[in-house]
């Protein structure tokens, strides 16, 4: 087995070798190394594919939102999954609900609103801090550069956070 290769388009697995009953591989997208992976002969060997779950789990659904985010530049609600980064979104503003005063992780007081935003391929709650809630409007639409998708109480949000920004291109 060692030193074999598998290829499927522009992905390939190579057996590197041995290491103690375990054997490892190393996985390709085109000339750039995407992971080196140890996995034990017990695994190797079982007639059951113990990684058939795998693949329905929140942290490969992460990985492969995260990889998704950075091919797209600008995205569409319906694509948006949780553990998006570098998001770039234009929606309109369809709800702006009332700013309540918290505290944060560092102990100063500050206000935040959610928000119900929309295009064509549907809703999700966008998080406004501070100046952001008396930024926006009803009917106003925004221009979301480099926000971030995540799940907060059961739904899914899209926050702007230190590195991204909010701008409102057309006023409703």
């Amino acid at each position: 087995m060692e030193k074999q290769k598998t290829v499927c388009g522009n992905l390939s697995v190579e057996c590197r070798g041995r290491s103690g009953d375990s054997r490892i591989f190393l996985v390709r997208e085109g000339a750039s190394i995407v992971a080196q992976i140890k996995l034990g002969e017990a695994f190797l060997s079982a007639t059951a594919n113990p990684i058939s779950q795998f693949d329905d789990s929140e942290r490969i659904r992460g990985y492969e939102a995260k990889r998704q985010a950075s091919v797209f530049k600008q995205s569409v609600i319906g694509d948006l999954r949780a553990g998006m980064t570098n998001v770039g979104l234009r929606a309109k503003v369809l709800e702006v609900g009332l700013p309540s005063a918290i505290f944060t992780r560092f102990g100063n007081q500050s206000m935040v609103a959610n928000a119900l935003i929309g295009d064509d391929t549907g809703t999700i709650q966008l998080s406004l801090w501070g100046e952001q809630i008396e930024s926006v409007s009803v009917g106003d639409v925004v221009q979301i550069v480099n926000g971030k998708t995540l799940f907060f109480k059961g739904k899914k949000q899209v926050r702007i956070g230190k590195n991204g920004s909010l701008k409102v291109e057309h006023q409703g």
